[in-house]
């Protein structure tokens, strides 16, 4: 197939683009504006792979997509192109209405004209995979109730609720047009190549930097930890076998408190990190509380029985392996994120 990927650059997308590229004989093109957030350092163990191709193209960018849509010809779209953080989002939402709902927009409308093109049997098989998050579902707060894929959105931050709006626009271009797509909803990614921004890259970093490790209010909100190698097999998978029109709800059935992974994280570096910045006599010391975001969501917890049930796929990496190869990567590739922690510092 000719996979089109957009958002290829970025954390989720370089993994899936990784798996494809080492695991299948498929062809990507990597579709991606490089925001601050896109690295292509992140794909450097198959950029010279012939049957992957770089656009740096944004995707509100109409006429540039129909370009690429005529000249690759994609079989499928895996639509990862985002506005992603939070705390980004309440400082400057416009930047994610802009690409996550009118951006989807775009493309859903590129896709669905080159779509209605294609002879019968390249339309049958045709399909548009948008990638979303568990975010959209909104606050679980004291329910021991799980996220599963009719759970009614109830989004809470501009992140959040932009992310809700494009998969209800991918959502009417099925209903309304009969595009084929697929949506799946993912829990709190984590792993290599992962911006220092995020919360356990941010842990580490600033644990081995000798800096404060902050957390929002009490430590107690709740995530499902998704090992993204995990994800980006799951994604594969759904692509390959997942039915049109149906939603997978990808978790790592590992719901953990964030005080509980940054001193998860504070006893590994103890252990692969042992000679500590001057004045640090234990990591955990370096733990500070802080002021609470705005809007901040209690729980978050995924049912993913659905994609286990119907597909067959489960999780490899439990938290704590997950976690031991994250911090394991950072300590051994500075040269990755150096550089990325000074273009932070320079903006």
């Amino acid at each position: 197939m000719n996979i089109l990927v957009t958002g290829g650059a970025g954390f989720i997308g370089s993994a899936v683009i990784r798996h494809i590229i080492d695991n299948t004989e498929n062809n990507i093109i990597n579709v991606d504006k490089l925001t601050y957030a896109g690295n292509l350092s992140t794909l450097e163990s198959i950029v010279s792979n012939l049957r992957y191709t770089f656009e740096q193209v944004d995707i509100c960018d109409r006429g540039e997509l129909e370009r690429i849509f005529s000249f690759y010809q994609p079989d499928v779209i895996m639509h990862l192109a985002a506005e992603s953080h939070v705390d980004r989002s309440i400082d400057e939402p416009a930047a994610f209405i802009t690409t996550n709902i009118i951006g989807t927009y775009t493309l859903l409308e590129v896709a669905r004209s080159y779509w209605q093109s294609l002879s019968a049997s390249r339309q049958q098989a045709f399909k548009f995979h948008h990638i979303s998050t568990d975010e959209v579902f909104g606050d679980l707060a004291d329910s021991t109730l799980l996220f599963n894929e009719n759970t009614a959105y109830n989004p809470s931050s501009p992140y959040s609720a932009s992310k809700a709006s494009s998969d209800h626009l991918v959502r009417a271009w099925c209903r309304t047009y009969g595009l084929p797509v697929i949506i799946t909803n993912c829990s709190n990614n984590y792993g290599p190549y992962h911006h220092p921004e995020k919360l356990i890259p941010r842990i580490i970093l600033n644990a081995l930097a000798g800096q404060p490790l902050p957390i929002f209010g009490d430590g107690l909100q709740v995530r499902d930890w998704l090992y993204v190698d995990d994800h980006a097999q799951a994604l594969y998978c759904v692509l390959t076998e997942g039915c049109v029109g149906e939603t997978y709800n990808i978790g790592g059935y590992n719901e953990k408190t964030n005080i509980d992974v940054i001193k998860t994280i504070c006893l590994l570096l103890e252990e692969l990190a042992p000679n500590k910045p001057q004045a640090v006599n234990d990591y955990q010391d370096l733990i500070c509380y802080v002021a609470d975001r705005p809007g901040h969501d209690i729980r978050y917890a995924i049912d993913a029985s659905k994609i286990t049930r119907e597909l067959g796929w489960y999780p490899q990496e439990t938290f704590e392996s997950g976690l031991r190869k994250t911090v394991e990567w950072y300590l051994n590739n500075p040269t990755w994120w150096q550089p990325v922690l000074e273009e932070c510092d320079n903006n």
